[in-house]
């Protein structure tokens, strides 16, 4: 008997990194899984992006499983697609239990600096991204009779981060949107919290670019994961660099458990302590 047995989860971002990894871990415990992936290249997005083989990579571990997976390319910033994946997925599979709004992008600048096409794109992905997330979904959490929505923030949805402040901006407004769908849903028993990570090892932070904004003092061939992992420890209050991708699904699979029943509108770190530094 899995956690999850029975329920059916829909997870933007899903064709690598946490996306497919929340996709996995739901999996393992029990639930079918709809998908979506932009698996294409962002102009502001200073390292590589999925590609279809990602998508189609999480469709095969999955699959592995012996789990449903209805699987598509969609952009989050596209309400009508996103909506149009999810209500076909919702059809073949027969409901829709779970939400991870986890699709985002990462890239840097300090605040004077940035342009508007970076400003806008990561809003577009980062907060509206997850606006049209949850809007797709609420018919169908409805007509389900309840449900769990997890908005994916960041440690940074908390607090000031230098020289990634559209980020951080996007990330604080995550969390003011479950908020208050959280208590606009609370009636229909739909549940909406955010699970706030810290560095998680992925491309995200694991790339050229991430590595030379840490690092601008070393020769590009010096900066190594090993030797950027000491900078990035100096963040958290546990002495690790980064927590793993599972770390942040185990949160994921918790509240959309039935463990969380009662769980609603909370901020939910999994941060190695960073938020008490």
């Amino acid at each position: 008997m899995g956690r999850l047995d029975g329920k059916v989860a829909f997870i933007t971002g899903a064709a690598r990194g946490q996306g497919r990894s929340h996709a996995l871990r739901l999996a393992q415990e029990g639930a079918d899984i709809i998908a979506i992936d932009i698996v294409d290249q962002m102009d502001t997005v200073p390292y590589g992006m999925a590609k279809p083989e990602d998508l189609a990579e999480t469709v095969r571990q999955i699959e592995a499983l012996d789990r449903r997976i209805i699987a598509t390319k969609a952009d989050v910033r596209d309400f009508e697609a996103v909506k149009a994946a999810l209500d076909d997925g919702v059809a073949q599979l027969g409901k829709l239990d779970i939400v991870s709004a986890n699709a985002g992008i990462f890239s840097f600048g300090a605040m004077e600096e940035l342009t508007d096409a970076e400003w806008d794109e990561l809003q577009d992905v980062n907060l509206k991204g997850v606006w049209h997330t949850a809007k797709a979904a609420i018919p169908h959490l409805r007509a389900n009779g309840g449900g769990s929505m997890i908005l994916t923030s960041s440690s940074a949805g908390v607090k000031a981060v230098q020289n990634i402040g559209h980020y951080v901006a996007a990330k604080h407004g995550v969390i003011g949107l479950m908020r208050s769908l959280a208590l606009e849903l609370a009636p229909d028993m739909i549940r909406v919290n955010t699970v706030n990570p810290t560095s998680v090892d992925t491309d995200m932070i694991q790339n050229s670019a991430t590595y030379e904004l840490f690092a601008p003092d070393l020769p590009e061939e010096e900066r190594t994961k090993d030797v950027l992992g000491e900078r990035f420890k100096t963040l958290n209050a546990l002495p690790i660099p980064w927590v793993e991708a599972v770390d942040i699904s185990n949160a994921v699979l918790f509240l959309a458990s039935d463990e969380a029943r009662y769980i609603t509108g909370v901020v939910f770190p999994v941060d190695a302590g960073q938020l008490i530094k």
